[in-house]
């Protein structure tokens, strides 16, 4: 069923490519801006049903369109986010992220001159303690998310923005097996299982609209 939903969302992507720019219209005076950051190989269209949850709350939703499918390295995507981030001179930003999205977002938190203008990161099912399936993947993408990568490694000592961030997990993930939770940050597990599938889920939902409004 996990790769049933990722199949859905990846082909209504393709044939229904609604526009980014009405996520920024209609919002609410004041509400905080929010940044989404896909995982690997999704687009921020993998995300629509945190977007339109989060704009119909009134919350201006900004994507990053040169993140693509995201397959470039951690670093090169949070400098990315941290141009439009500048570009758009954004502040008190809140990012939602999912799988190595909160990675990206970590990075773009503890070691970019844009880190000042995010409040808070709600990250979703993100590997920061690793995968041990990551070892024996193909590619140099995959692998990045081995336990021993030095990237990884370097961003998990780094507790100093833990306390901002909120990671919600599945209760089975079968791509993270040890779970996505991070020591200091506020925990939530949800009974939901899957890496992908939660998305979509109400309670997942539910969970993302608090943690942004608590931001």
């Amino acid at each position: 069923m996990d790769y049933v939903y990722v199949g859905f969302w990846q082909v209504r992507g393709i044939l229904f490519r609604g526009s980014a720019e009405e996520l920024l219209l209609k919002v609410r005076p004041g509400a905080a801006p929010v940044l989404l950051i896909p995982g690997i190989y999704e687009n921020w269209r993998f995300l629509r049903p945190v977007a339109d949850r989060l704009h119909a709350l009134g919350h201006p939703v900004h994507v990053v369109a040169g993140l693509g499918y995201n397959r470039g390295t951690i670093p090169a995507m949070a400098a990315l986010v941290e141009n439009y981030l500048l570009a758009q001179d954004l502040r008190e930003v809140v990012v939602v992220a999912h799988s190595k999205g909160g990675l990206i977002g970590k990075c773009l938190m503890t070691g970019t001159t844009a880190a000042d203008r995010v409040s808070a990161m709600v990250a979703i099912n993100t590997p920061f303690s690793g995968s041990v399936y990551a070892r024996y993947a193909p590619t140099r993408t995959i692998q990045a998310f081995s336990p021993n990568d030095s990237l990884l490694r370097r961003l998990g000592d780094n507790l100093g923005v833990n306390d901002r961030i909120t990671a919600i997990y599945s209760s089975f993930d079968p791509h993270i097996p040890g779970g996505g939770q991070l020591q200091g940050a506020t925990n939530i597990r949800l009974e939901a299982m899957g890496h992908f599938r939660p998305i979509g889920d109400p309670v997942l939902l539910q969970a993302v609209e608090e943690a942004v409004g608590a931001a």
